[in-house]
């Protein structure tokens, strides 16, 4: 299992660079970011250390082969030169997504049926049968990249998306992506010693998500993953991977979290999901306005995903409370390092401070920034 393979790590858009250096402390060989996501070669085990480990990857793609293509035809050969009965079997299910970048194909829905064909005829050819597709909760997640010349075919090892933990019960309202809020703490330079603070804490992802990177928590430990129902997996190894992760945890790591919100609501949601991750013993929750939160340090870091309006009310509502928030860090936040995530260029003028550092990410398909301010003793900058 030592053999070297081809993956790719896909993410959210602006983490790239992070997640480079994640995967190259994973064990990741030839690592290179590119936008999206990240190129990397690594062992069966590198792969399954990946899936087990990585705070910031989508998903881990198999790379099974590339070619230049012109038409569906080529691409239908693309995909039968592949011997899928030697990846998995015919009882597990199956589902092909495509993504074209200016792409000559009629249509993606056309290509992906006619690799959906051509996995089907090669397992009859082998087996006289043919594996069935379910397009809702899939065994196997098959990918087609197609640019203007190149067609590459991926094996999904993850199976559902790396950011779905498993420790999430409750929900609030549009709750941000796992992997999007570990990038958050990753780029803001938090570390264990410090204090984290989380005054807009909604269901908790970002308290969760510090808390498992204080705690060394492995973000795929309470999920299982595709690679385990293909044919070359070695259960022997995988058990070995996760005892050794767990034996890596830090139990007894005091940590400095805490998280407040002003709605009583959201912060029931937020200790439900605190519980299920294993962490309401170690995060402390209150509920209060933000304008009212005070320091738990002398230092620290402050990050929060404040509400982005859409609604015009929402927008007037939201121009009034963004002084009130600088003003509450010039007036007690001296020496902390405060971050804000919001698809709203209006925060930046509304909170009346000089932002240090605008980092541009993606929240899904919303352009975003990380907006960073190092605050110091002195009252707002005038209007």
């Amino acid at each position: 299992m030592q053999q070297q393979f081809n993956f790719f790590a896909s993410c959210p858009r602006g983490l790239e660079t992070a997640l480079a250096d994640e995967l190259t402390q994973i064990g990741g060989k030839y690592v290179k970011a590119t936008d999206g996501g990240v190129a990397f070669a690594g062992s069966w085990p590198v792969m399954m250390k990946a899936n087990l480990q990585s705070r910031l990857a989508s998903r881990i793609l198999w790379r099974l082969d590339e070619k230049a293509y012109r038409n569906e035809e080529d691409l239908y050969r693309l995909a039968f030169e592949v011997d899928w009965p030697a990846l998995f079997t015919l009882q597990n299910t199956f589902k092909v997504n495509v993504t074209a970048v200016k792409s000559p194909v009629r249509s993606p829905e056309f290509a992906g049926l006619k690799v959906k064909d051509a996995i089907c005829d090669r397992f009859r050819r082998a087996t006289g049968e043919r594996p069935n597709v379910d397009t809702h909760e899939p065994d196997m997640r098959i990918h087609l990249y197609l640019t203007d010349r190149i067609a590459t075919l991926y094996l999904d090892t993850s199976g559902e998306a790396l950011f779905k933990r498993g420790y999430r019960v409750e929900t609030g309202d549009a709750p941000m992506r796992e992997n999007l809020a570990a990038g958050l703490i990753v780029l803001s330079g938090w570390q264990v010693g410090e204090a984290f603070y989380d005054p807009m804490c909604g269901s908790g992802t970002l308290l969760i998500e510090a808390a498992w990177k204080a705690l060394n928590v492995a973000p795929g430990s309470r999920r299982t993953f595709a690679f385990q129902q293909l044919r070359n997996h070695d259960e022997n190894g995988w058990q070995a991977i996760r005892s050794e992760a767990r034996a890596a945890e830090r139990r007894d790591q005091a940590i400095n979290i805490v998280g407040s919100d002003v709605s009583s609501t959201v912060l029931i949601a937020a200790k439900a999901n605190l519980e299920s991750a294993g962490v309401a013993d170690v995060v402390t929750l209150k509920q209060l306005n933000f304008a009212d939160g005070k320091p738990t340090a002398e230092s620290g870091v402050l990050l929060c995903n404040p509400p982005y309006g859409v609604r015009l009310d929402e927008l007037e509502k939201l121009a009034e409370l963004y002084p009130q928030w600088g003003s509450a860090l010039k007036q007690r936040f001296a020496g902390w390092r405060a971050f804000f995530f919001t698809g709203d260029p209006e925060l930046a003028r509304g909170i009346r401070l000089k932002a240090s550092r605008r980092t541009p990410l993606f929240n899904g398909n919303i352009e975003c920034r990380l907006f960073e301010y190092r605050m110091v003793a002195g009252g707002n900058r005038d209007k």
